[in-house]
């Protein structure tokens, strides 16, 4: 197995697992375009893992330049529970924490057991604390 960064042109493959993978919504903020825009803005933070040149894992990483995001960790069904959505993780965090970004976030839909269950699993904290609050830009 090989990590390296996201490129543009692993997006279809990606695109694919994103739509293989429970409890991930994808949006206008998935296309080719945006996904170009974020690995612009955010070069080298987000990763895949592959196998024989096939992406098997990914995850979307970056910074406000206060706060890290982590966005659409997946791992193919087969390759799950061998700590490549871990590695994926630990490697973005060491990234962030390199340009002096010690608070990471990410977005977890309530209904997702089995995701609330990996992230907590990893010392994640479920806050209760906040909500989110969203507006499209052009509405």
């Amino acid at each position: 197995m090989r990590i390296r960064s996201f490129r543009l042109r692993d997006y279809d493959q990606v695109y694919a697992l994103w739509k293989r993978t429970e409890g991930l919504g994808l949006n206008e903020s998935d296309t080719r375009e945006a996904i170009a825009r974020f690995l612009k803005r955010n070069p080298k933070f987000s990763l895949v893992a592959t196998i024989g040149g096939r992406v098997i894992a990914s995850v979307l990483c970056g910074h406000d330049g206060r706060r890290g995001y982590l966005h659409h960790l997946a791992v193919a069904r087969r390759w799950r529970r061998r700590g490549i959505g871990r590695t994926l993780v630990e490697r973005c965090l060491v990234k962030l924490r390199m340009e002096e970004i010690f608070k990471c976030s990410l977005f977890l839909f309530t209904n997702n057991s089995a995701g609330r269950t990996f992230w907590v699993g990893l010392g994640w904290k479920v806050r209760a604390d906040v909500r989110l609050v969203q507006r499209g830009t052009g509405e």
